[in-house]
């Protein structure tokens, strides 16, 4: 299931104003100019990783497609650029019409990537090319964000389950593109009911301690909670005294009870407690969920605990510290005329302060070891190696304005734990480091 299946319930009906105005008076200086139809080639890329990370996660790109055919400029947008003055009547006219009817390549969904990498690659007019960068960059940055943090707490969990629950750390739109990137990234479930009505992605939930304290007693709430939604339900267990509240829940729920959960204290000491207890009480089968404020570090430090799986809010929603990953949109070729038969021209930004870039409409390709291990993020402008050959990185997006490469975010998800387990074993390490992978140009 994806957006288009669900009609895109949680979405505005155009994303064209999902952007920063210059986008729109570069457009009217190269209409007024007659450079709007040139060919061009921008690339969306980052330059560094976030100081620490091994390697990044591009999630989001379901979203760029869904917001590249919803980029329209219906009446009421264009009412507002001309109340505004933001661009002159001839523009007006040109944007009224606009379509996007080019090419978008792209490493697909889930995929890892290094500095340098071009993520995705826009290919059109000028004109309708620069339109996209905002929402293109505004997507990718923070989605790939949030998965690369996410990837980082899968790989801390060792297997053990992951629950999203950071709706009420965020705004409550970006609350539902975050389910879904650590979903992509690893997670399993997600307390957010948008995020499971829109992407399909499990919900999970049953009560906080509010619930217990509305009741006269622990009993009475565990009691309430257990007639409503079974013996398999997850019971929290430290909202007064946890020892107490586990005896209570086994007594009232029974053997047969689904979990409970741990949402504050020392977590790796409580833990043991707890599960020696469930144990003692015949309640050998019951899981234990801890919650918290907590992130990868937190997580890795529990891995000795006899825990089942972990709900994450706060740290997983701003991406563990590192909110952006300041990918950049730019244009990397261009032609000289709107000839479509015209040669491109490699351009490139020139400039101090290490925002320079690399001219040229490129390939990528990841270049395996001897023992199928990556070893290296190759890059290039020319032919394709021919060792490189089936190990190229980026596959077609959009063809001629039409959305060719839609997938399950299933698809996403697989792609994502199949390609950090190709990785060097060191691309697991929390601690801080470089690039797990070089980036050579070719």
């Amino acid at each position: 299931m994806n957006a288009a299946d669900l009609g895109l319930p949680v979405d505005v009906p155009s994303t064209a104003l999902f952007t920063d105005q210059y986008e729109l008076t570069m457009l009217q200086a190269a209409l007024r100019g007659g450079t709007a139809d040139r060919r061009s080639v921008f690339e969306v890329f980052t330059r560094r990783l976030p100081e620490g990370r091994r390697y990044g996660v591009l999630a989001g790109v379901g979203r760029v497609l869904d917001a590249v055919e919803n980029f329209r400029f219906d009446p009421a947008v264009l009412g507002f650029l001309r109340e505004r003055g933001i661009v002159d009547e001839p523009t007006l006219e040109w944007l009224a019409r606009y379509r996007f009817t080019g090419d978008i390549w792209g490493y697909p969904e889930g995929e890892v990537y290094f500095p340098g990498s071009p993520v995705l690659r826009v290919e059109g007019s000028f004109a309708e090319c620069v339109l996209l960068e905002t929402v293109i960059l505004s997507i990718l940055n923070h989605d790939s964000a949030i998965a690369a943090a996410a990837s980082r707490m899968s790989a801390a969990a060792g297997g053990r389950r992951l629950i999203e629950m950071g709706a009420r750390r965020t705004h409550e739109l970006a609350a539902v593109a975050a389910s879904r990137a650590a979903y992509v990234g690893g997670f399993d479930s997600t307390s957010d009911l948008a995020a499971g009505f829109r992407y399909g992605i499990p919900t999970v939930g049953t009560s906080a301690h509010a619930f217990t304290l509305l009741h006269d007693s622990e009993r009475d709430a565990f009691r309430a909670q257990v007639e409503s939604l079974g013996r398999g339900t997850t019971l929290l267990v430290d909202t007064y005294d946890v020892a107490e509240a586990v005896r209570t829940a086994v007594e009232v729920a029974g053997p047969e009870l689904g979990a409970v959960r741990i949402d504050s204290g020392d977590l790796l000491l409580v833990a043991h407690r707890v599960r020696q207890q469930l144990d003692e009480l015949g309640a050998r089968d019951t899981k234990i969920v801890v919650t918290s404020d907590l992130d990868e570090y937190a997580i890795a430090s529990l891995a000795a605990a006899p825990v089942d799986a972990y709900g994450v809010g706060t740290q997983l929603v701003t991406g563990s510290g590192h909110p952006t990953c300041s990918m950049v949109y730019k244009l990397v070729a261009r032609a000289s005329s709107a000839d479509l038969r015209a040669p491109l021209t490699p351009v490139a930004k020139k400039s101090l302060g290490g925002k320079a870039s690399v001219g040229g409409r490129k390939w990528a390709a990841r270049r395996p070891d001897a023992y199928g291990v990556a070893e290296a993020e190759v890059l290039g402008t020319g032919p394709v190696p021919l060792e490189l050959a089936d190990h190229q990185l980026l596959v077609e997006l959009v063809k001629g304005g039409d959305v060719v490469a839609r997938e399950p975010l299933e698809a996403a998800r697989a792609r994502h734990i199949a390609a950090r387990a190709a990785l060097p074993m060191s691309a697991m390490q929390l601690s801080r480091g470089e690039p797990v992978l070089p980036t050579e140009y070719l």
